[in-house]
């Protein structure tokens, strides 16, 4: 249990891969049929969620220019072919943004309970209900997590108050899924087809989820960006890295009990270590 962070050279904060087509056209799906779950603001939050915008816009234009280019007041995407009025934005600012880039992104208020959940465009969740969070402080938001308030609660609430503007901050955070899909909110309970899923089938069925997490400060408001960009990769492509199909099964085999069962690993663990140990040994 450790926050584990590194920092990020600015350039870097916001990924853009070959995966940017249909990764942007899922987005928009959800936005247009299932708002409600994606999409979520606290009254109060407006200027963080315009900030952000303004702010990513910049960061496109300057460190993507081949993609992103100003266009007076509008932002021009070559890639989607979409031009966004930034002066009078027809959707949400924060919205405008999570159709901009693959990252999540959620805004961190500073509050006197602890840093609160203001606002989120969340396309990628990992077993989480943007309704369940919106509004709470991270120390509730995070209660499922094991550990959490014991170990990390109150560090990460410091770190929450520390980070400079200007400057970004990034961590991992890893699971195994038996589900490719970016979308998954619903509970980390999940287990249907765990009892299918067997060491010689494990390396097709199963998923690295690996969450590339951001923090960046705003400015005017004091908010922080929390971004969240999910790789999803096949089992398979994982153990075919020399070394890595040991390295992750030291880890799950590090795992405490009750980790163990939060990242929904129980029901699969046996299979998953057996076709670990056994890629290992071939590699």
């Amino acid at each position: 249990m450790a926050m584990a962070l590194q920092p990020c050279p600015l350039p870097a904060w916001i990924e853009i891969d070959a995966h940017y087509p249909a990764e942007m056209a899922g987005r928009r799906a959800l936005l247009a049929a299932r708002h409600a779950e994606v999409f979520a603001a606290q009254p109060g939050s407006e200027a963080m969620r315009a900030e952000t915008l303004a702010l990513l816009a910049d960061h496109l234009a300057t460190h993507h220019p081949a993609w992103f280019r100003r266009d007076g007041g509008a932002l021009r995407n070559a890639l989607t072919d979409e031009r966004w009025d930034l002066a009078a934005p027809p959707l949400d600012p924060l919205e405008i943004a999570g159709r901009l880039v693959q990252e999540d992104l959620c805004l961190i208020c500073p509050d006197p309970a602890g840093p609160v959940l203001e606002a989120a465009v969340l396309c990628a969740p990992s077993r989480w209900r943007l309704a369940e969070k919106i509004g709470r402080p991270l120390l509730a938001v995070h209660a499922p997590v094991p550990l959490y308030a014991e170990r990390l609660g109150a560090a990460v609430d410091r770190f929450m108050g520390a980070i400079q503007p200007g400057r970004v901050a990034l961590r991992l955070n890893w699971s195994v899924v038996d589900d490719p899909a970016l979308f998954q909110p619903w509970g980390r309970e999940r287990s249907a087809g765990h009892a299918a899923i067997t060491p010689g089938n494990a390396a097709e069925r199963l998923h690295l989820r690996v969450e590339r997490q951001t923090f960046r400060r705003l400015t005017a408001s004091g908010a922080v960006v929390f971004g969240i960009r999910v790789h999803s990769t096949p089992l398979a492509r994982v153990v075919a890295v020399p070394g890595a199909a040991a390295r992750l099964a030291a880890a799950v085999r590090a795992l405490p009990a009750g980790m163990l069962a939060y990242k929904a690993l129980g029901g699969v663990r046996e299979a998953l270590l057996s076709c670990l140990d056994g890629a290992g040994r071939e590699g």
